[in-house]
């Protein structure tokens, strides 16, 4: 591996990314027990949840325009800092429906932050080292996952939900900090200037951005599939822990133990992924994540006791790490960088719709009928979906979708 082209690349993910994501996972947790402190509601903190789909559907109307047009770094570096000043005042409202503003305002900049990362580490990392790439940027953000909740818990021990959330806010500016550091990849929109933003723009770019949905129908229709497996996943892990302590009776200790061993499985996918990048590859990553992922949540489905629910988790993060690493890479190979924030939003507003539709159902169903029935329902439709994906990321006709380096041989629609 050439070191001076991972440089930057590997400051941005160790770092810029890392430090984000560990606290991203310790605000949050900190946010939920302030928020059930001030109301004593469940309900109250299950709307939290409810604003990050909420988010995103209202910001990917006009983020993608906003992002295709700005300099990616100082649209990045101007995110974390505005983020940080509004995680840090958080504590000092006393206000449940101001909190609530404040965090539809931090998960608008989050998603932003989302896809101008993605684009600005398109342009950064050369084709050939993307999925390498994008198999160490899984390892760390699952990193976080696994020391979020510990450093969390470290500090609600020595300080109070406040002390974690400042910890946030210091965070996002040394990542700010970071990035400030890495190189400018676009200069030239800096020379040219920013265009005016009008809803005339938004309008022709969702024009534009349709039509390449339909000249590229293929590309539109694998992302879209991984969007339906993100969507089928949230809906699932809203039921997560319902179902480990409710019906399997799993103390909060033993659901704890449970989430680590999810933990070790994506840290340990990605870790595969990152060391055989080589012989793995695109349509194989993301078949083998399509099928073992929903298999992972049915073993979950019908665990009895703690020893098969660990194996699904394992199972169902090991396996995601493969469809993430593959989805992403395909993603990167076959959407061009000018138009991939304007792509992402147009498909994310249905997403996230979806996403809280099928939350809300799923909650619904399981109010109704229960909840490992309404779970096990859940998990052989996330399968039957799986199956499709692997219908059409295999089909042979479609195989130079899937090689590293794009061709001017490839169709322009399908």
């Amino acid at each position: 591996m050439d070191v001076k082209k991972w440089k930057n690349p590997l400051l941005l993910l160790l770092t810029g990314i890392g430090i984000s994501n560990l606290g991203a996972w310790i605000y949050f947790i900190a946010l939920n027990l302030i928020v059930l402190d001030m109301t004593k509601s469940p309900f109250a903190v299950s709307i939290l949840y409810i604003l990050v789909p909420a988010a995103t559907f209202f910001s990917n109307f006009w983020s993608g325009s906003v992002i295709d047009r700005t300099n990616k770094r100082k649209l990045m570096i101007a995110l974390d800092i505005s983020r940080s000043v509004l995680i840090f005042a958080l504590p000092f409202l006393d206000s449940i429906f101001l909190i609530y503003v404040v965090v539809f305002l931090i998960n608008i900049g989050s998603t932003a932050f989302e896809s101008t990362s993605l684009v600005y580490m398109t342009k950064l990392v050369s084709e050939g080292n993307r999925q390498r790439f994008n198999s160490f940027k899984n390892l760390i953000q699952s990193c976080g996952f696994i020391l979020g909740p510990s450093i969390a818990g470290m500090l609600f021990i020595v300080g109070t939900p406040t002390l974690a959330i400042q910890f946030n806010s210091l965070s996002l500016i040394i990542s700010a900090c970071i990035i400030f550091f890495l190189p400018n990849l676009e200069a030239k929109i800096d020379e040219e200037g920013i265009e005016k933003y009008t809803l005339q723009l938004i309008y022709k770019d969702w024009t534009e951005t349709l039509r390449f949905t339909k000249q590229n129908k293929y590309v539109t229709l694998v992302y879209s599939l991984f969007c339906v497996m993100t969507i089928f996943m949230s809906g699932l892990d809203s039921l997560e822990a319902s179902f480990a302590t409710q019906v399997l009776n799993f103390s909060e200790s033993t659901y704890g133990f449970l989430v680590t061993t999810a933990g070790i499985g994506i840290i340990t996918g990605s870790i595969i992924n990152a060391i055989f990048t080589k012989y793995l590859k695109l349509y194989f990553l993301i078949s083998f994540g399509a099928i073992a992922t929903p298999v992972g949540y049915l073993i979950f489905a019908y665990s009895q006791d703690f020893t098969l629910a660990a194996i699904g988790f394992f199972l169902l993060t090991f396996s995601l790490s493969f469809a993430n690493t593959g989805f992403l890479s395909f993603y990167q190979n076959n959407v061009p960088t000018y138009l991939m924030g304007r792509f992402s939003g147009v498909i994310g507003v249905v997403e996230s719709v979806i996403i809280i539709v099928l939350t809300f159902g799923i909650g619904l169903l399981a109010e109704y009928f229960g909840i490992r029935p309404t779970y096990i329902v859940a998990s052989l439709t996330f399968l039957i979906i799986g199956i499709f994906i692997n219908m059409i990321v295999l089909n042979k006709s479609k195989a130079n979708y899937f090689l590293t380096a794009i061709t001017e041989e490839r169709p322009k629609g399908a």
